[in-house]
């Protein structure tokens, strides 16, 4: 009996193309028939949030967060040549010109393979973000629910 494989990531990054390497992994590596789990955490949670505002009682700091930070997975910038916006433009052009997969649509993929999108909580309590901003999808858990992910894995990423 063959043991089952584990890759993880944990997603820190913010930016649009480091976040799309990381779902390319995940997915990829899920269709080798691998158990996946990403962990996001700091700006990594932003290509969890949802793209419409959520109604929410915050304090002034987490409004503040909330409204600097990308309201999901299509608003993230680039970490490299971002221009003031134009970055990603760009690159979405290139990605539809050559037929590749958006982050949304990798992210989607992801879920339909089951690969665990778990949401560092110690993070979202920092940044004020609550569970109805993100993904129905997503699951919550700290530090030890990536270690216990992460013990047995054979693949084990930091993006």
């Amino acid at each position: 009996m063959t043991e089952q494989k584990k890759t993880t990531i944990v997603l820190f990054s913010g930016d649009y193309d480091k976040a799309m390497a990381a779902y390319i992994i995940a997915n990829g590596a899920a269709a080798y028939d691998h158990e996946v789990t990403i962990f996001h955490t700091f700006w990594g949670l932003n290509a969890l949030r949802k793209d419409e505002p959520i109604k929410s009682n915050k304090s002034f700091i987490e409004k503040a967060f909330g409204k600097m930070m990308p309201r999901g997975a299509d608003q993230m910038g680039l970490s490299q040549m971002n221009f003031a916006g134009m970055g990603p433009k760009m690159i979405k052009q290139v990605i539809k010109k050559h037929n590749a997969m958006t982050l949304p649509q990798l992210i989607d993929m992801a879920i339909e393979q089951d690969v665990r999108l778990i949401a560092c909580t110690m993070t979202m309590d920092l940044l004020g973000l609550g569970e109805d901003e993100l993904l129905k999808e997503v699951e919550y858990g700290g530090v030890a629910a990536y270690l216990g992910e992460a013990q047995d894995g054979q693949v084990n990423l930091f993006i």
